[in-house]
Parts: C-alpha cells; sequence; structure tokens
C-alpha cells in the first residue's frame, strides 16, 4: 500500500500526534493488516460507514477512489449505495451518488476481475510460462509467512506444464474464487473448476492450470512449505489439446 502523508501534510505543525495516528496506524496498521478482509472489502465497509454518517466530503472522494482502485466495480459501488439508501437515508444516498459519478466517471472500459482480492497488475515476470495475458495479486509477504496470491487468467489463457519440485514438504494448493478454469495432471483427465473449488497439488507433479476459453478465471494460489521448493516450467499446452476440451 502506498504510504499515507495525508495526516502529516494537513496537520504535521498543527496536530502532530493525530497526523501520525492517520498516517501510521489508520492508514498504515490496519489498512495494511493481513487477515480474511481484502482491501475491495474494506474499501466497501469504509464507505457504507461514511454514507451512513452523511460524511460526504473529500475525505469520501478519496475513499471512493480507493475503492475504485481496490476493485470495486462501478456496478458493484451502485449497487452498495442503492441498498444503502434504505437504511442510511436517500439525501446521503443522493450525495454519494454525485461524487461517485465524477469519481468513475473515466472508468476503465473493461471491468475488474478477480473477485474481493482483486484483479492485480499484468503478470509481467512469469508472462514466458504462460499462454495470454494472466495478472497477480500478491496477498501476502513470502519472507514473513506463507505466500499466498490471487491469480487471474483472461479467457484461454492458461499456464503452461509444470512441476513444484521440493526436498521435503511442498507443492500447491489453489483456491478458486472467481470464473472458470481448468485444471489438469498429467496422465489425467482434465478437471473443470469454478468458484469454490479446492485442488491439492503434490509436489512432483506435472500439470497445468488456467481459464476456459470463454471465462475469465481467478484462483488464490497458496505455496505449501516445504524444503528446497522450486519450480520447473516444461512446455506450452498445446492450442488443438486446448480447443479441444469440452
Amino acid at each position: 500500500m502506498v504510504k499515507q502523508t495525508a495526516g502529516r501534510d494537513s496537520l504535521g505543525e498543527f496536530a502532530p500526534k493525530f497526523a501520525e495516528l492517520n498516517d501510521d496506524v489508520l492508514f498504515g496498521e490496519v489498512w495494511a493488516r493481513e487477515n480474511a478482509l481484502s482491501l475491495k472489502l474494506r474499501s466497501m465497509i469504509t464507505i457504507t460507514a461514511l454514507v451512513s454518517k452523511g460524511l460526504v466530503d473529500s475525505s469520501f472522494q478519496y475513499h471512493l477512489q480507493s475503492a475504485k482502485e481496490n476493485g470495486v466495480s462501478r456496478e458493484e459501488l451502485a449497487e452498495l449505495l442503492t441498498h444503502l439508501a434504505f437504511y442510511a437515508g436517500w439525501p446521503n444516498a443522493w450525495a454519494a451518488f454525485r461524487m461517485a459519478k465524477e469519481v468513475y466517471a473515466q472508468s476503465d472500459a473493461s471491468p475488474q476481475h478477480g473477485s474481493f482480492f482483486g484483479q492485480g497488475a499484468p503478470n509481467t515476470a512469469f508472462a514466458q510460462y504462460f499462454t495470454g495475458n494472466s495478472y497477480l495479486k500478491p496477498l501476502t509477504d513470502p519472507d514473513k509467512t506463507v505466500f499466498i496470491a490471487n491469480v487471474t487468467f483472461e479467457p484461454g489463457c492458461r499456464n503452461h506444464w509444470h512441476i513444484h519440485h521440493a526436498a521435503k514438504g511442498g507443492g500447491q494448493i489453489l483456491l478458486c474464487v472467481d470464473g472458470e478454469g481448468w485444471y489438469q495432471e498429467q496422465g489425467q483427465a482434465p478437471r473443470s473448476l469454478q468458484s469454490s473449488d479446492v485442488v491439492t497439488i503434490p509436489a512432483g507433479v506435472k500439470h497445468w492450470h488456467g481459464a476456459k476459453a470463454h471465462c475469465w478465471f481467478s484462483h488464490l494460489s497458496v505455496e505449501v512449505p516445504g524444503e528446497e521448493p522450486s519450480t520447473e516450467w516444461l512446455e506450452a499446452v498445446e492450442d488443438s489439446v486446448y480447443q479441444a476440451l469440452a
């Protein structure tokens, strides 16, 4: 997350402690906590709280922009504010909609994918091992804990055959969160995947996974701890094999 400096910029001399709590605790520690709440969900909760209190000001505009960047689509925001109108007040919702229209006026033409975790950035570092475009949203720091990342595949995108190696333990777990995809192990029939499916991949198993031909697909990739882990990237999944999948 980008380091917040608004508190120090506005109140650094007048209220230095408040500025410190705003920048380092609220927008530093609280928003960066790695637990069950994604940035997208935190944005939606924050918008709900502000609209309920009628606080539709410059800070609300900031949170709308953050929500947009955290993967809240225009359709999702419109539905959120419509629902809130019946609980937080019609005038509050009207005021929120006016500001939301400005923030979302220049939304990207293409919708965001990736479920609550967000689509992430183009997966350029591993592009050579994918057919089609993929996107990566790291969710944890691998230097501190088990590495988990949200991987999103555009329709038709899949990774190459590969093997996760480890001297002991290791492997990978896929937690499907959005769309529909495929998973296949060497010598086995392909498995159709959809949201809520779980795939356990032992170390040493040759496999591939990706989106179906006409659907986006996202899964959380969990690296199972192991000794001397590595990934061996192999050949691409041939177009003829992929296109033959029902």
